[in-house]
């Protein structure tokens, strides 16, 4: 499943940068979703919840910007631009 893949690795990079921060709680990120990422923001948002759950990132606040340039580099791939973490 594409999905379980791309939040798994978005949540092992979050919680690899949470402790190189030694930051108990991520409080809110940011994702840009390209357009060929091939999953919906709801849909992104949705299994990024579940997943979070016993993680650092559970209960974060989720922001999504949705890219629309599919010559972009990034094109098909989510993007953490920013992280909020509670040390």
């Amino acid at each position: 499943m594409h999905e379980l893949t791309l939040i798994n690795d978005l949540l092992n990079k979050i919680d690899t940068l949470a402790r190189a921060q030694q930051a108990s709680k991520v409080v809110s990120l940011t994702l840009q979703l390209g357009p060929l990422a091939h999953i919906s923001p709801e849909h992104l948002r949705h299994h990024f919840y579940q997943a979070a759950t016993g993680t650092v990132a559970e209960g974060a606040r989720l922001d999504i910007t949705v890219l629309n340039d599919i010559t972009h580099p990034q094109a098909q791939d989510v993007i953490l631009t920013t992280l909020e973490f509670e040390t």
